[in-house]
């Protein structure tokens, strides 16, 4: 610690560069501060620095990290509580550029595995960024000083030893995240595809901010003839709506909250913490969010069960366009979520192409069979649940036809779900025509996998360039990958780990027999060792995305040859 403060007081007003001798290891007062990487600029992206406490100091509790999901949890609750107390006792901007900045990855409403907070048996460790402190290219050493000696020590003993933390607190969130895996195991053994609790608050604050709606919010409450109890670890009975395998139709007037309903299923293949208003609210994990992608790349998808042939002769058992249409690819989407194991398909009307959704009996009269290479969604979705399990959740307001398919029919009116599965039953006129009989055959074979010669992530002299440009885009190598319609990834931090998870699929199993195949692979070796070996140093910047949206990412890369 001492020979950390005369080298800062050393560096006093010399050029930025002599910050470079300070990357290593020091010994504090009853944690080690990790200096990894000193920025050579105060401009630039700010220096990776870690602060590691032993298990005998945090003295965190063993049943707070014994399981693998009460660990995440806890990692998760930690790293809110180093934001929380960086914010409080960090003075913040103090010079130029990015002087001063102190940061630890910021935490959406979701509970993720990231690499930002890590406790093992041996102990703890926090990964933050810390913009070491300069006038102009000037280094103002005993203001770094102030952050690395005075305001860290503090943030390591408020925010990473069990002595500094509200006890309650934490076994609340943890609690909170291993009822929502209870949930989750749960809707398997019951042949459920989700569950919302009572008393869930679904409305957000804003289409941009995801918080809980304040005053005005109404709590959700299941009809009695769709609800159902479960006895969870540490919430004991609850009760809520049960939404059950099949085709299941989300009904109603604009406006009443039929999309705040979906998007809830939609998040609810993640844990929430206590206070989001949707922590009993959980779906089959493996729910994917569909809809129409209008200009969306689409390779080598064999889209044939929906749309089976396609004016010029072009190839639809290997469709491919830079410049999908609605239609084409929402059907190359289905397609390539039942690949990847999908068990639930979650589709909004108003985000889907009408022509893929339905078809009335007036425009098939009108328009032979011949004519229309589009099968709608329609007719295949019973065949999807009775031949292959895979349950649908359709929001639908403007075609009653859907009533001849669906098992489950649920009105929503003023955010207040009713059962109206008897009286849609009995609006319906006519059983809908069998038009799939001359095409090919559903499956969730696909024998693609991408060429890993082409995915390099090389830019010009950079060997790897991987960035997020927020949620919607990812960089990787000269590819630009737009990721604003795949709905269930929720954090930037998501989208620069699945750059990061499609280099090392490339280098490590790019050569399995199928794309499914490879990502499973992957996905095991996150399970062994983490996220820390997808980055060649030890950087705190990376959440975890599910299989799914790694393959939703790769699917929409524009100049990578699949292979069949």
């Amino acid at each position: 610690m001492e020979r950390l403060r005369r080298w800062l007081d050393e560096v006093e007003g010399r050029p930025y560069g002599a910050y470079k001798r300070l990357a290593g290891r020091y010994r504090m007062a009853g944690f080690t501060l990790a200096i990894d990487h000193v920025q050579s600029d105060p401009f630039a992206a700010p220096s990776r620095v870690a602060l590691e406490l032993p298990m005998a100091t945090a003295r965190l509790d063993e049943g707070w990290w014994r399981t693998p999901v009460r660990r995440l949890a806890l990692e998760d609750y930690l790293a809110r509580r180093v934001a929380a107390v960086i914010a409080r006792v960090v003075r913040g901007h103090r010079g130029s550029g990015r002087s001063g900045e102190v940061a630890i990855l910021p935490c959406g409403q979701e509970v993720l595995q990231r690499n930002s907070v890590i406790v093992t048996p041996e102990g703890v460790e926090a990964r933050i960024t810390v913009g070491l402190p300069a006038a102009g290219r000037r280094c103002l050493g005993r203001e770094a000083a102030a952050i690395l000696l005075d305001e860290l020590p503090v943030v390591a003993g408020e925010a990473l030893t069990a002595a500094a933390l509200e006890r309650a607190a934490v076994e609340r969130h943890l609690d909170t995240v291993e009822d929502h895996q209870a949930l989750q195991a749960w809707l398997q053994a019951a042949r459920l595809v989700a569950f919302v609790a009572d008393d869930s608050l679904l409305p957000r604050a804003s289409g941009i901010d995801d918080h809980p709606l304040g005053s005005g919010a109404l709590p959700f409450r299941a009809p009695d003839t769709l609800a159902r109890e479960v006895e969870l670890p540490h919430a004991g009975r609850v009760r809520g709506l049960a939404i059950p395998a099949g085709v299941t139709l989300i009904v109603g007037g604009g406006f009443h909250g039929k999309s705040t309903l979906l998007k809830a299923l939609e998040r609810g293949v993640y844990p929430h913490g206590p206070g989001d208003g949707r922590e009993q609210v959980a779906t089959d994990p493996t729910a994917v969010k569909v809809r129409a992608e209008d200009g969306r790349a689409v390779s080598a998808v064999d889209i044939r069960p929906f749309i089976d042939r396609l004016p010029l002769g072009r190839d639809c058992a290997r469709f491919t366009t830079d410049n999908g249409s609605g239609s084409t690819s929402q059907a190359a989407s289905i397609v390539e979520a039942l690949a990847m194991g999908c068990g639930c398909l979650l589709i909004d009307e108003d985000t889907s192409a009408t022509n893929f959704m339905i078809r009335d009996g007036r425009m098939q009269r009108l328009v032979a069979r011949a004519q229309e290479p589009i099968t709608p969604l329609l007719h295949r979705v019973r065949e999807l649940y009775e031949t292959y399990g895979i349950s649908t959740v359709v929001v639908m307001g403007g075609s009653g036809d859907y009533f001849e398919v669906a098992d489950t029919v649920i009105q929503i009116e003023a955010y207040r779900p009713a059962d109206v599965t008897e009286t849609a039953h009995a609006l319906a006129g006519h059983a809908v025509a069998d038009a799939v009989a001359d095409l090919p055959p559903l499956t969730r074979e696909a024998s693609r996998r991408p060429d890993p010669a082409t995915l390099s992530p090389a830019a010009g002299r950079k060997p790897v360039k991987i960035a997020a440009r927020g949620r919607d885009r990812l960089l990787y190598g000269t590819h630009e990958v737009d990721l604003s319609r795949v709905e269930q990834l929720v954090e930037t931090a998501q989208v620069r780990c699945i750059g990061h998870l499609i280099h090392y699929y490339a280098t490590h199993h790019g050569d399995a027999p199928t794309l499914t195949d490879g990502l499973a692979a992957l996905f095991a070796d996150i399970e062994a060792h983490g996220l820390d070996p997808l980055t060649p140093y030890r950087e705190g910047t990376l959440a975890l995305p599910r299989p799914h949206e790694v393959a939703a990412c790769l699917n929409r890369m524009r100049g990578v040859t699949w292979i069949a």
